[in-house]
């Protein structure tokens, strides 16, 4: 009974001892379809965290279906709510879909992706690849409709922020883990940058997404905080 726990925590060493010679470096648990067990408790926190706000957003927007006129508890001050955002074309791109339905959905899969991968699951090639495209697709989405907010709709949903974070985030991790084990083109030099360099990555797209709010908004800001 105690073997494959055995085998669980040599495999971990070994993870580590790799990571500590060269972080660009696949474990043979990657090489295998595996991931590392922070990026599936990243994916784990991500899904549930996605999950909460996309179903407050489905709430809000139950809500609004029941009285148009109702103040929903989400609408903060005239630039941070999620009424705007609800009401527009925009929240309904797929189809007709809620894009807060779609996104209690997706966050669920990563979840469950997640939960696979701590408990030592391997998934193809194949599906490393679809979820690399998935999250790029993710992330395109993100940036089209925070430009929407900015530009459009003229408000900023939190919970819409909310999964926004997470997919930037976690996004960038899954896309760095997909790289590091070869599932990607591009060769060694894509893997090693997106393996060092996955974390700046991150931190400039928020730099720029932050710069760009508070430009967008900035008549706005300045006559909130009465500067």
């Amino acid at each position: 009974m105690s073997e494959p726990h055995l085998v669980d925590e040599e495999l971990l060493e070994e993870e580590r001892e790799l990571l500590a010679l060269d972080r660009s470096r696949p474990t043979p648990n990657q090489q295998d379809g595996g991931t590392t067990r922070d990026h599936a408790w990243l994916m784990i926190i991500g899904g549930i965290v996605g999950v909460f706000a996309s179903i407050q957003l489905v709430l809000a927007e139950m809500q609004l279906l029941r009285d148009p006129d109702a103040v929903l508890a989400c609408d903060i001050n005239p630039v941070v709510g999620c009424g705007g955002s609800l009401t527009a074309w925009q929240s309904q791109l797929l189809f007709g879909i809620p894009n807060a339905l779609v996104g209690t959905a997706v966050f669920g899969v990563v979840l469950g992706v997640g939960a696979v991968f701590l408990a030592r699951g391997r998934m193809a090639r194949w599906f490393w690849q679809l979820m690399s495209l998935t999250v790029l697709a993710g992330i395109g989405f993100v940036a089209w409709f925070a430009y929407q907010s900015m530009t459009d709709i003229r408000t900023l949903c939190p919970w819409c922020m909310v999964t926004w974070t997470v997919v930037i985030i976690v996004g960038f991790q899954t896309l760095r883990r997909a790289a590091q084990a070869g599932h990607l083109p591009g060769g060694h030099s894509l893997s090693r940058v997106l393996t060092r360099e996955s974390w700046l990555l991150t931190v400039l797209t928020f730099v720029v997404l932050i710069a760009a709010i508070v430009v967008a908004f900035w008549t706005q800001w300045s006559m909130l905080l009465g500067i």
